[in-house]
């Protein structure tokens, strides 16, 4: 008879309301998404949820049986921590079932003036060892923890036999060079940084420029890339720009490019992950739903004890989304080790 394994929640990104709804139909099991201000990070224009909405939005996911997360995964300001004091107690008043966060300071002021709160920790926070999970654990009562994506698979299931904290890690999306937005580039070009004020490309920052032909991407007067008239363009930031080394134009740090691991995904669930989470609130309620529907149908064969293979069809389907149209499985698999 086949062995059932747990089955790990299915953690979806939400950057409007439209997309939490989306998220939501296509069967996530939770929804996180953030408020209108940099105590989230990813502090967009034009996304994220007023309280109106997310009182909605928590609204249409209990109803359908989903949770909804809140991060407040920023830093807060040492001149004046109390703007993200006041965003821990609202989304607890508006319901959130919990709170993604980093900061130390907002880790003991949710712990201490809303006994009981789950507390989720933020990947920002980078704990990558079961001992720093257990040490959040013991001094704020965290009951989950997100693992940054620099661990090898063995490495999350070392991690996950050592705490009692569920573990959650990332199954899809868009990758990082920097120490999970903590960019010292973004900084260093625009003066603000995904760990403080939630971009790492402010949108005050960005310029599209027609020039010879072509079209440049700036930031802040930095050009980053420069793009054929029909070349689809990528999202402008200094780590995925392109840049001439040695007489090479290539993509210098990063090239574009989607963690996806859905072929690690029943070693995932063996090891006794808890949650996959979809990275992508600045993406379209479009890609919510296409990715979410994948993770589903993938997650429920895996944790059903039958034959486990990846469908060509959820290759395909992902790889629509994915950034330059590739995949990788990033940190999980290091055949080098």
């Amino acid at each position: 008879m086949p062995t059932t394994h747990s089955q790990p929640e299915l953690v979806c990104p939400a950057g409007s309301l439209r997309a939490l709804q989306m998220a939501v139909d296509a069967g996530a099991n939770a929804v996180y998404l953030g408020l209108r201000d940099a105590t989230n990070a990813r502090n967009f224009a034009g996304l994220n949820f007023d309280a109106a909405q997310v009182r909605a939005g928590i609204a249409y996911a209990h109803e359908r049986g989903a949770q909804v997360f809140m991060a407040l995964n920023t830093f807060a300001d040492a001149r004046d921590p109390k703007p993200w004091f006041r965003a821990v107690d609202q989304a607890l008043d508006l319901g959130a079932d919990a709170l993604i966060v980093a900061d130390t300071a907002v880790l003991a002021y949710a712990h201490q003036h809303h006994p009981g709160v789950r507390l989720h920790l933020s990947v920002q926070a980078s704990a990558t060892s079961y001992a720093a999970i257990e040490f959040y654990r013991q001094r704020y009562g965290i009951q989950r923890a997100v693992l940054p994506r620099v661990l090898t698979l063995s490495q999350v299931a070392h991690v996950v036999r050592h705490t009692s904290v569920d573990i959650e890690v990332f199954g899809f999306g868009s990758l990082c060079v920097m120490v999970e937005g903590r960019c010292a580039l973004s900084s260093y070009a625009t003066g603000s940084s995904p760990n403080n004020a939630g971009v790492c490309s402010p949108p005050s920052a960005v310029r599209w420029v027609d020039q010879h032909g072509a079209v440049e991407a700036r930031l802040n007067g930095v050009l980053i890339d420069r793009y054929a008239p029909d070349e689809p363009r990528a999202y402008p930031t200094l780590c995925k720009g392109r840049f001439e080394v040695n007489g090479v134009h290539d993509y210098a740090l990063e090239e574009p490019t989607s963690l996806n691991t859905l072929e690690l995904l029943p070693q995932l669930v063996d090891a006794g992950v808890k949650a996959i989470k979809i990275e992508g609130r600045q993406r379209s309620p479009s890609y919510v739903a296409e990715v979410t529907r994948v993770w589903r149908a993938a997650i429920d064969l895996a944790a059903s004890g039958k034959r486990y293979a990846v469908q060509q069809t959820w290759s395909s389907q992902l790889g629509r989304w994915a950034e330059g149209q590739q995949h990788t499985l990033g940190a999980y698999d290091r055949p080098w080790r």
